[in-house]
């Protein structure tokens, strides 16, 4: 049971900071309009939106590694590579997509894809997806993965209480907090698909 639960903590710790929640919750706050009710809405949506990509990638990402014949291990090296880039964004404070969108459209473009389940996330949750089938972890897989999309989702939720109380500058700076440990996933990402490559 202990172990259960590890495995979980262990996933949803890796995946909220992969989702960088208070980057997305910047840019959230920066694309819609200043309604507490109206964003809690909008929240909604960004996290139910977060929630059915990550799993459409978790349960059927995998078959582009039988397709195109790449390894789990070079898949790690290309996806480590994606998150560093990504890494880099979010320290400087960069968003990954356009703002220039319609009100109405924010939701699932470009919060929910490309911002928050952009290419380096998507990279993350296919190489879980792969190791969890492997070593029979699925389950334990998606509760964590999960927990993280939730704690996303109640993030934003809370949005303008939390911009209310740290303000636009501590948010900035939780952001790139999460962009430094982005980058240290990353690095281990590639450093383990290197591994297996070699051996």
């Amino acid at each position: 049971m202990v172990e259960f639960l590890t495995h979980i903590f262990q996933v949803f710790s890796k995946f909220f900071f992969l989702l960088a929640p208070f980057f997305v919750l910047a840019i959230f706050l920066s694309l819609t309009p200043d309604d507490t009710q109206l964003r809690r809405k909008l929240a909604l949506r960004v996290a139910i939106a977060v929630l059915v990509a990550c799993f459409c990638i978790l349960f059927f990402g995998n078959t582009m590694f039988r397709v195109f014949g790449i390894t789990l291990d070079s898949f790690k090296i290309g996806a480590g590579a994606l998150l560093f880039l990504t890494s880099v964004d979010v320290v400087r404070g960069k968003p990954p997509a356009s703002r220039d969108v319609g009100e109405q459209e924010v939701t699932i473009v470009p919060l929910a894809i490309p911002i928050t389940v952009g290419p380096a996330t998507t990279g993350a949750i296919m190489i879980l997806g792969a190791e969890s089938k492997a070593n029979g972890g699925m389950t334990t897989g998606c509760i964590g993965l999960a927990l993280a999309v939730v704690s996303l989702g109640i993030i934003l939720y809370l949005g303008s209480e939390i911009k209310a109380v740290m303000k636009a500058q501590g948010i900035l700076v939780m952001s790139k907090i999460m962009g430094v440990v982005i980058s240290a996933l990353a690095a281990q990402m590639i450093f383990t698909g290197i591994k297996g490559v070699l051996q």
